[in-house]
């Protein structure tokens, strides 16, 4: 499990761009953001909120991974279909899911679902978790998280 002002483990799987290790990362600011499913709704128009703002991200020294259980195949058609710049990390096995304590009990139509609650976590240059969000609301989540990072490059 995962601690705020704590060192996230190293962890590693396949994502759009090659084999993903949260180690690669050292030396930059990390936004992950769990999403249920590609290609649906609210997690396409996450997608291109982040896609929108991400030049703004580099220009502060961050790197964005979106995180769903979908195949890596389901993730590089959503890619192509909507040129999302950053990765999407598989994780059809639930590990990171799990690690990050995101899978929840929902509620579809009625029905008791198994699946991501929308969250997201941003570490420092050092891998150590400094801010999440859980339940996350789309609308205007993405400016949030900006705010967030640009904080962080500030005090560091």
């Amino acid at each position: 499990m995962i601690e705020i002002n704590k060192k996230v483990a190293n962890f590693s799987g396949d994502s759009t761009t090659g084999e993903f290790s949260i180690n690669k990362y050292s030396g930059q600011n990390l936004v992950m953001y769990f999403y249920p499913r590609d290609n649906t709704s609210g997690c396409t128009t996450e997608g291109l909120d982040f896609s929108k703002l991400y030049p703004e991200f580099k220009k502060h020294n961050a790197e964005v991974i979106g995180v769903s259980r979908d195949t890596l195949a389901a993730h590089n058609k959503f890619t192509d279909k909507y040129q999302f710049p950053f990765p999407l990390l598989a994780d059809p096995e639930e590990k990171i899911c799990n690690m990050f304590n995101v899978m929840k009990d929902k509620n579809m139509y009625g029905k008791k679902v198994r699946g991501i609650e929308r969250s997201t976590f941003i570490f420092d240059k050092s891998s150590v978790l400094k801010h999440e969000w859980r339940k996350v609301k789309i609308p205007n989540h993405v400016n949030e998280v900006l705010d967030k990072i640009k904080e962080l490059e500030l005090s560091s």
